[in-house]
């Protein structure tokens, strides 16, 4: 395992991102010197190792440009969602305590209203009005390495069952730049198969954990990377047959859009280069995962993690052809299925998912949420649901907190449930996920009005546009039903389960 940097002087001219649609591209050799130059501009701004920088933009060459800066300087770097509203966008620049936050054009309407005090507002291309040309101001910059480099970690944020994001923060530990991941290689280069001679093709917004930290490994190995600036299901395959792409890592959402296009425009790219086709973010229908190893090939690999890092397991095409539904084998970490008072549950039966023997971290700012995440043995869970097998095989049965995943993207319910019970009109709410074929889950609204008589379609498109004021529309219902009264328990708690059943088939029996 290496570093860019290395790479840019024994093969400078390779191209290391290029944009899929605009075909811009930038070699190692003008990665290495821009990321220099970020850092000499960070640290002239007086960044120190283990400060935070923040950015918001779209997918394109800088993102990576400004997340290597960040890495060979030492700094924490927190990706931001472009679909968060301005007052989440505020919360998490506040939170992660961010000296620089940069932009662009593009997404410069999202946080024109915070452009006051700190931190430093910066902006790609042209800034607008209020903000600094990050531009003109890291040119200046020397494109040789800052004397004092130590490696950089990204910040990113996942919702908690408080509703406010949390920043999932590993422990600055001084390393060397070109110290990489374990976890990650494990993904890349050992599961995958990734290495210098890869052509990785990204269709996810790099803002997510997954893609930017796979887009980041592309680099480390040598390898070249294609980043699409969005997704569509018949430009992914036109890329794969252009590029003679290797690897990718996708959705589910992904392979049943694909799987959606008529048989001809299936037919028409040849996707024959690809190695290894990575996914995670969301349970696979088994029958989608079944269609797409039959068109692809066995190259299929499912891991389940989360952004904390505490652990992985993996499973090959072949392993999940004999063991249909799993999620793999513990590769970082052991798994531990614990019961209700916390003892190790035998084969076969479900309980909460542990790892032990598996990396620490910590909630940004929430010592409560990290010490929940723990158990008295120090393992530490993302509060799913599951079983194992008897040859090892995790089997995932329930998610945390109902959380819902549309898209692969994470989405929590208590907080859009504490935006809609602020309606004057809302006595009391329920949000969960409902089956959406094409997204996995949609999030679902049942709502428990003041006035029954005012319960139906105008209520129910006055209280998505209310919702949608404060928060992010991935977030917001698409749809709301209306109770007399929702189920509670004597001491108060929302039983949402019952609610929730109505909208989901029965699952199967387990063998």
């Amino acid at each position: 395992m290496t570093h860019p940097s290395i790479h840019a002087r024994n093969q400078p001219n390779k191209i290391a991102y290029q944009m899929a649609a605009s075909g811009k591209a930038i070699t190692y050799r003008e990665l290495d010197e821009l990321s220099n130059q970020g850092a000499h501009l960070f640290r002239s701004l007086g960044l120190k190792a283990g400060d935070h920088i923040a950015l918001l933009m779209e997918n394109r060459l800088a993102f990576m440009e400004i997340c290597w800066a960040a890495q060979r300087s030492g700094l924490y770097y927190t990706a931001i969602s472009r679909y968060l509203t301005e007052e989440e966008i505020a919360y998490i620049i506040k939170d992660c305590g961010a000296k620089v936050f940069i932009t662009t054009p593009q997404c410069a309407d999202k946080v024109k209203g915070l452009i006051k005090g700190e931190p430093l507002f910066y902006m790609m291309d042209e800034p607008a009005l209020g903000f600094r040309s990050y531009d003109k101001e890291a040119a200046a910059q020397p494109t040789t390495p800052v004397a004092d480099e130590v490696a950089g970690y990204d910040m990113l944020y996942s919702s908690g069952t408080t509703g406010r994001p949390k920043g999932i923060k590993r422990e600055f530990e001084g390393n060397r730049i070109d110290v990489p991941s374990p976890f990650l290689r494990i993904l890349t280069a050992d599961m995958c198969g990734m290495n210098a001679d890869s052509i990785y093709l990204s269709p996810a917004p790099l803002y997510h954990a997954a893609p930017l930290r796979f887009n980041m490994m592309a680099t480390v190995l040598g390898g070249t990377s294609v980043i699409m600036e969005h997704f569509d299901a018949e430009e992914f395959l036109k890329q794969v047959e252009k590029h003679k792409v290797t690897q990718s890592q996708l959705v589910p959402t992904m392979f049943v859009r694909m799987l959606k296009l008529p048989d001809e425009v299936r037919a028409r790219y040849n996707v024959s280069s690809l190695k290894g086709a990575i996914h995670a973010a969301a349970p696979c229908p088994v029958d989608v995962k079944a269609k797409m190893i039959e068109w692809w090939g066995p190259i299929l690999i499912e891991y389940y993690a989360g952004s904390e890092g505490n652990g992985v397991t993996v499973s090959t095409s072949q392993q999940w052809l004999t063991h249909r539904g799993t999620v793999g084998r513990a590769v970082v970490g052991k798994v531990k299925i614990l019961d209700e008072n916390d003892e190790e549950a035998p084969t076969g039966q479900i309980g909460q998912v542990y790892f032990a023997d598996a990396p620490a971290f910590t909630y940004h700012n929430d010592p409560e949420k990290t010490k929940k995440a723990y158990n008295a043995k120090g393992w530490s869970t993302l509060g799913d649901v599951g079983y194992l097998d008897e040859e090892g095989f995790l089997y995932l049965t329930d998610r945390k907190s109902y959380m819902i995943i549309s898209g692969g993207v994470n989405i929590y319910p208590q907080e859009t449930e504490d935006v809609l019970i602020k309606h004057p009109a809302v006595s009391d709410v329920a949000v969960f996920g409902v089956p959406n074929e094409e997204m996995g889950e949609e999030v679902k609204a049942v709502v428990q009005p003041h006035d029954i008589a005012r319960a139906g379609k105008e209520l129910e498109a006055e209280l998505i546009a209310f919702c949608r004021q404060h928060l992010s529309p991935i977030k917001c219902p698409k749809s709301i039903d209306f109770e007399q009264e929702l189920p509670r328990t004597p001491t108060g708690k929302l039983v949402k389960r019952h609610l929730r059943d109505r909208y989901w088939p029965k699952a199967p029996a387990r063998a």
